[in-house]
């Protein structure tokens, strides 16, 4: 893939990004050992700040998407999975990111390096795109909503990630985002991506930092 991400500007938005090249196919690896700890730590807490919560929505409704009810930040839906005790648990990487997204509080997306195409971009969904988002075929609208796109259109969000790029048993490499915002705390996003790359190592991933560089809103559009 492209050791660079091209990302559409927004207010305060931050985008981190990790490759992750599997010691074994995703299926092999074992289970994350502390998750239930994790979320029950997070539980006993406080949850996830109200400004922080406030700053990733206002993050994603710059261009006009409305980040409430099902289409709210998959860190809230997370955070509520905690509370709730009915955390979900999808695979090594997946749950390796859910752990991070949970103590940090910002959204995380992870797809399969290897199913989606260069370039690699972060842009605003334009009116009428949409993607398959499960295996039940249901779809998320992305009009306005900052996604990872690569040759073939959008694959990926702050909210769900599409089905066409999704880990599998096979996966050997991931690309993980950091959906971040810069305020309440402007090293957050650093602070999640580095979490997140802790995890990835301690299942045996080697890993490189993509670089993310800023560039026009009409430039760089799968």
């Amino acid at each position: 893939m492209n050791d660079v991400i091209a990302c559409e500007a927004l207010v305060d938005f931050a985008v981190r990004a990790v490759l992750a090249e599997l010691p074994r196919p995703l299926g092999e690896l074992p289970a994350v050992g502390d998750a239930a700890a994790e979320v029950a730590a997070f539980r006993a807490g406080p949850g996830i700040d109200a400004t922080l919560r406030t700053a990733v929505r206002d993050v994603l409704r710059q261009r006009g998407y409305r980040p409430t009810g099902r289409g709210k930040p998959s860190s809230e839906y997370l955070a509520n999975a905690a509370a709730e005790e009915r955390w979900p648990s999808v695979n090594a990487v997946v749950d390796a990111a859910n752990l991070a997204s949970l103590r940090h509080g910002l959204p995380i997306s992870v797809v399969d390096a290897d199913l989606a195409r260069a370039p690699w971009t972060v842009r605003c969904g334009k009116g009428g795109e949409r993607y398959v988002f499960n295996s039940g075929g249901q779809e998320i609208e992305l009009d306005g909503l900052p996604c990872l796109c690569d040759r073939d259109g959008p694959c990926a969000n702050a909210v769900k990630d599409s089905q066409r790029t999704k880990t599998s048993a096979a996966t050997r490499r991931v690309l993980a985002i950091v959906w971040g915002a810069l305020r309440p705390d402007a090293v957050l996003p650093d602070r999640t991506v580095a979490d997140l790359e802790r995890r990835l190592q301690a299942l045996g991933a080697r890993l490189v930092r993509v670089a993310v560089a800023p560039c026009d809103a009409g430039s760089h559009q799968p």
